[in-house]
């Protein structure tokens, strides 16, 4: 398997796969060619299980696994040439290659990501601010994959915005196909919280998110973050506002992914996480990941 970031599913990768045979030996001693590779082209992300157990993760790009080793190769009559026997007519076949039965699993690699309950506007969001153009209707679970968008700055920094599938109460526990998409928001950087300004007590909304976080995984909702208060164009919006405010202690961004109003403050936020994040990589030694 070779990890590409052109990738971006795991669609394309079929579900068998076999080697090529290598080639006969030939007259005057000569080896026959060994078999060609076969390169399977995988998203930069993808686990590759066997068991149930993880034995490749692939988050660079050109990283490589090797999947299957093939068979050695056959003997010819010359290696059974011996002093007894000159003119030997033995020989041995090859031996068949290695089989496996490998799972792959993707998780979406990227700096942020949007998490949110169904419908708070996430997907909306993402088309706002990035070249993504994720599926957007009234009604919940329109998206049921991840989509990876990507900001543009104007010193050609790029920055990979994720749109997590709606999480629902309970989603640790694979309500909603809950584990499915709390997995994508593992290899993200930094995260974004969405929230529906129009409800009532928007708050409860984060409250349950990093619930969810939390009980998937220790300490994931802890990683650095921002709360985006959307649909501020609603006048219910604009009367919780306020009171959101109070009851977090996270930074608040109000926006309508609608209408557009203060995308700018989110970008510039956005860069900021990113360029907090880049700094912290490289202190540790690490590259950070770059689009």
């Amino acid at each position: 398997f070779t990890a590409d970031q052109q990738m971006k599913s795991l669609s394309s990768v079929l579900p068998f796969y076999q080697g090529f045979h290598g080639e006969k030996g030939g007259t005057k001693n000569c080896y026959g060619a060994s078999g060609a590779y076969v390169y399977v082209k995988v998203p930069v992300g993808t686990l590759v299980k066997e068991d149930g157990k993880v034995v490749a993760d692939l988050t660079q790009h050109g990283e490589e696994y090797v999947a299957a080793y093939g068979g050695a190769g056959g003997k010819g009559n010359r290696f059974f040439l011996s002093n007894e026997n000159r003119a030997p007519t033995l020989f041995t076949p090859g031996e068949p290659g290695q089989e496996r039965v490998l799972h792959l699993e993707l998780k979406t690699t990227a700096h942020a990501g949007l998490v949110g309950f169904p419908n708070a506007g996430k997907s909306s969001l993402l088309r706002a601010i990035s070249n993504a153009k994720p599926a957007v209707a009234a009604y919940p679970f329109t998206t049921l994959n991840p989509h990876v968008g990507i900001v543009h700055y104007q010193d050609y920094e790029q920055v990979a915005v994720a749109d997590i599938p709606g999480l629902i109460k309970g989603a640790h526990q694979n309500r909603g196909l809950g584990m499915a998409f709390l997995r994508h928001i593992e290899r993200c950087c930094f995260l974004l919280y969405v929230v529906d300004l129009s409800v009532s007590q928007p708050w409860i909304q984060l409250q349950d998110l990093k619930y969810e976080l939390e009980q998937y995984k220790k300490g994931l909702s802890e990683r650095p973050c921002v709360v985006i208060g959307n649909k501020i164009d609603l006048a219910q919006s604009r009367i919780n506002l306020p009171l959101l405010k109070e009851q977090i202690d996270e930074r608040v961004i109000a926006l309508s992914a609608l209408t557009g109003d203060n995308l700018e403050e989110l970008l510039l936020h956005l860069r900021e996480l990113y360029d907090t994040y880049v700094k912290t990589e490289q202190s540790r030694g690490q590259s950070p990941v770059k689009w």
